[in-house]
């Protein structure tokens, strides 16, 4: 069991808050997720997250014109500096204050910066500056007396725009100006949202939060800036733009008074006042709406606005021309107010982000279809299930849905809103096909992966709150069990029907599982009674065991192999039992290992919390040697099971922004009365008005006020493949998987196994020795380069003569080197060749060796399965060409023979018409 799992992807969360940003080409929307930053490619359907964590969520980003460095600010002020190339963070800045705004300069060469009142320009690192000290601060812009909230740069990068709270907006020269000076543009009653520079233009548009659109003209064109001679003095230059009046000599007095009828001379006049809530107001809203976003194309000329009640304006500017209006579609594209507003490099696609319900939005708004519209779980998830083959996953979630994840593109492919209330568990069939999920609401919901839709809905004769599902290996059976009433419930999937209510726990139900194996109908089900039953659906309806456990049972799971059961406890503890004889077999303590933070508001310290955490989700690895353990905590905890030893403690977040994160609290939060946590404010950094929160609610709360979630893992579940598993934690689904090139793990290795011995039995076309000595040094580039010399009308004879553990260690190298080869049709053979001449030796009965064949006959399945629907894609598009090609030749051919028919009998009239004559 190989235990080098890494961080891979984040599934279940797309957007949380910040600004989305697309890439310099136009096709990657960037977007921040939390504490980490996500990468979705529009072109190829696939995203990635990026390998990088901070310790705050970020909340600003920006990337440079050439797409190499990306600048990311968390909410506390920490910068980071991130290499696009290699993915890494080469520089970490502390502004220690909150950052709203950050932009490149159109050449790339300089980046500015708004800390509170001021605006901070500095260097890009890089080969085009010829700088390699990052963050060296260029110039310091003062002179607002509130908070800066947005820059724009003009077309070359010598003008800066920059808009306040104090309702002003200043235009700035980087260097001092023989006739342009420091203008400071008014007329807005409420705070500026953006200010943005027309292309190749000093003409500037305002936009401020109450709706309101100054269009301002400027008496200097862009091209007839001059600079000052001599250059520019930093120390000079910032004492004149900061305070109006400088210490310099009589020698300078003369030279500044030159050209000062020449900077008098410089204006802007405001050619255009438009009021955006005026359409509000004649699409029906009579509420107060506020601007939330915007943002400005310079090449298209559009001014894209979004406001608080989720609409959206497209408007061509200077004549404020309403192009789209959002209000006017009879389909809402965003079901809170959009936070976030970017438009890529044509100007095509508008990407929207929703921070409340954790939406992404790109749309192309001239022929208004979406091109990717995801949403992930706002409110939280609670369960997650692998299908069969690994190749999908479902969760399901506070907010009332299921959602199926593809995990090799990372993109939701399907949503159900079937359910009322919270889904509290969900699982797959053993077909794939059907997807089955809990509620509160007193329904298990069956859904059909093939046709979209929910086929079946199981429901109690009284109603009951459900709290976890199972299906049997034939997909035949389904239990749920209640958490209201202490029952379990059985169902006919196929006919519907309900088949028994199985009585005897005294509490709640928190888990139930069938046992895997196909030749065996046991359920077994464990309770806050502090007993774990054994239930046989077939034979009898009546408890066959009750066996008593030391605490209360928080989750049980089967090995796959269905030979033995392992139950979560109360007390901290793993129970292990033989599921045959019902015995314990052994135990884990695992309370020390899953760590414990203290939160903010609690009075005790985080030692003292330790006491009351526990496991409360268990799942096995895909060859049942090891038992991965989660809870309340940021902690997973991977165990041998024979031995009962701790592998491996994953920590799932570093985020500060979440609560329970630090063992200890900083003396300063703490007062003689309490946490300072608990006193809350009613005002916040947006000026809403927010309530003091409920004394007591942790999830669940609906209501507009200050949140921070508590870390936890709800649900951890192993790839049918064994190749990754996923965790549902407060971040969303993290998926973590094995870097197989990173280890050197060789199998019954000797002294005589060389890459240059593996290399000579090459040569001299001794395939079978060079093939098994490539496997036992397991290098995955020298095996490569071994399998793809051999020739094809080998691998019969050298299939055949392989032992069976050679077999599975080669089809697990096919298995990874299918994903990326382009050798599909010698791999298949190769496959062929192998399950032609084994295939009898893999079957039931063998207990280490068929789980793990299991485990790579499944990822076998997965890729061949995935590879089939991208050929199946390639050869669709190619048919519908061919008919389209056919079609259009014939109907070309078609008009060719009518124009050549009406010729001919133009001709024939025209002689009989001779003839008459």
């Amino acid at each position: 069991m190989k235990k080098n799992y890494k961080f891979s992807s984040l599934l279940g969360t797309v957007y949380k808050k910040g600004n989305l940003i697309f890439s310099p080409v136009g096709d990657v929307i960037i977007a921040p997720v939390g504490n980490k930053i996500s990468f979705y490619d529009l072109k190829s359907n696939k995203s990635e997250t990026l390998p990088i964590e901070a310790r705050y969520n970020y909340t600003t980003l920006a990337i440079s014109p050439d797409g190499c460095i990306l600048i990311a600010i968390c909410e506390n002020g920490e910068a980071h500096l991130i290499s696009l190339i290699s993915k890494t963070v080469i520089y970490r800045h502390g502004f220690k204050t909150k950052i709203r705004s950050v932009q490149f300069s159109p050449d790339g060469t300089m980046f500015a910066v708004t800390k509170e009142n001021v605006v901070m320009v500095y260097k890009t690192p890089g080969l085009r500056t010829r700088e390699y000290t990052p963050f060296a601060l260029v110039k310091v812009i003062k002179g607002h007396f509130e908070d800066t909230t947005s820059i724009s740069w003009s077309s070359d990068s010598k003008v800066v725009a920059i808009g306040s709270k104090d309702m002003t907006t200043k235009i700035y020269p980087l260097k001092w100006m023989t006739n342009f000076h420091i203008v400071t543009l008014g007329g807005h009653k409420d705070v500026i949202a953006g200010a943005f520079f027309e292309k190749d233009s000093l003409d500037v548009y305002t936009v401020s939060r109450d709706g309101h659109v100054c269009v301002w003209d400027s008496t200097v064109d862009l091209q007839d800036l001059q600079d000052a001679p001599g250059g520019w003095t930093p120390g000079k230059r910032n004492q004149e733009s900061d305070s109006g009046n400088s210490s310099e000599s009589d020698e300078e007095k003369p030279e500044k008074e030159s050209h000062k009828e020449d900077r008098t001379g410089v204006l802007y006049q405001r050619g255009g006042r438009f009021f955006l809530n005026d359409i509000h107001r004649e699409n029906g809203y009579t509420a107060d709406v506020r601007l939330t976003a915007c943002t400005f194309h310079p090449d298209t000329h559009m001014l894209v606005t979004a406001f608080s009640n989720g609409t959206f304006f497209i408007h061509e500017m200077p004549d404020c021309i309403l192009i789209v209006n959002s209000a006017l579609y009879k389909e809402r594209l965003l079901d809170t107010a959009c936070t976030s507003i970017a438009l890529n490099q044509t100007g095509d696609w508008l990407a929207l982000g929703s921070q409340e319900s954790g939406q992404l939005l790109v749309w192309e708004w001239q022929s208004e279809i979406p091109v990717l519209k995801q949403q992930g779980h706002f409110n939280g998830l609670t369960s997650l299930a692998y299908s069969p083959d690994g190749q999908y996953v479902v969760t399901g979630g506070n907010d009332f849905t299921v959602k199926i994840w593809n995990t090799s593109t990372g993109f939701c492919t399907r949503e159900y809103r079937v359910h009322s209330s919270s889904v509290t568990d969900v699982t797959f069939t053993q077909s794939g096909k059907v997807i089955l999920s809990a509620s509160l609401d007193g329904t298990v919901r069956a859904c059909d992966t093939v046709r979209y839709r929910n086929f079946k809905t199981l429901t109690s004769p009284r109603p009951v709150q459900f709290s976890c599902v199972a299906v049997d290996s034939s997909g035949e059976l389904v239990a749920a069990g209640g958490q209201d009433v202490f029952d379990v419930y059985l169902w006919s999937l196929q006919l519907g029907k309900l088949l028994e209510v199985m009585n005897g726990h005294e509490g709640p139900v928190s888990s139930i599982a069938f046992n895997p194996s196909p030749a065996s109908s046991t359920l077994v089900s464990v309770s806050w009674d502090k007993t774990m039953r054994i239930w046989d659906t077939v034979e009898t309806s009546v408890s066959r065991e009750a066996i008593t456990l030391t605490a209360d049972g928080l989750n049980v799971c089967f090995r796959p192999d269905g030979k033995e059961i392992a139950v979560a406890t109360l007390d901290g503890q793993i129970l292990l039992f033989d599921s045959v004889e019902g015995r314990q077999v052994s135990s884990i303590n695992g309370r020390n290992d899953l760590g414990s933070g203290r939160s903010e508001i609690d009075f005790t310290t985080a030692k003292k919390n330790l006491e009351g955490k526990a496991f409360s989700t268990l799942a096995y690895s895909a060859d049942g040697l090891c038992i991965l353990a989660a809870g309340q905590s940021k902690n997973l905890c991977l165990y041998y099971v024979t031995e009962g030893l701790l592998l491996k403690k994953f920590e799932v977040t570093q985020n500060r922004s979440l609560d329970a994160i630090d063992d200890f609290v900083s003396k300063k939060s703490m007062t003689d009365f309490g946490p300072m946590a608990l006193i809350e404010a009613r005002m916040e950094d947006d000026d809403e008005i927010r309530n003091i929160s409920l004394p007591g609610v942790r999830k669940g709360d609906m209501a507009v006020r200050k949140l921070k979630p508590e870390v936890r893992v709800q649900c951890v579940r192993f790839s049918p493949t064994g190749r990754s598993f996923g965790a549902c934690t407060t971040e969303g689904l993290l998926i973590y998987s094995l870097d197989s090139t990173s280890l050197f793990d060789p199998f019954a290795l000797t002294e005589n196994i060389t890459p240059q011995t593996i290399r000579t039995n090459l040569r001299e076309k001794e395939y079978s020795a060079a093939l098994m000595m490539s496997i036992r040094l397991n290098d995955p580039q020298l095996i490569c380069e071994v399998y793809e010399k051999i020739p094809i009308n080998s691998a019969s004879v050298i299939a055949e003569n392989m032992p069976i553990n050679y077999v599975e260690k080669l089809l697990a190298f096919i298995a990874s080197h299918l994903e990326s080869s382009t050798h599909l049709e010698f791999s298949v053979i190769w496959l062929n060749e192998c399950l032609r001449h084994h295939g009898e030796k893999i079957r039931p009965g063998w207990r280490p060796p068929t789980m793990k064949m299991m485990a790579v006959l499944r990822d076998l399945q997965k890729v061949l399965s995935k590879r089939a629907d991208d050929i199946s894609k390639i050869c669709d598009f190619n048919r519908f060409t061919m008919q389209y090609l056919l079609n259009l030749s014939r109907l070309k051919s078609s008009r060719s023979k009518n124009i050549v028919e009406e010729e001919m009998s133009s001709e024939e009239a025209s002689d009989n018409e001779m003839e008459i004559l």
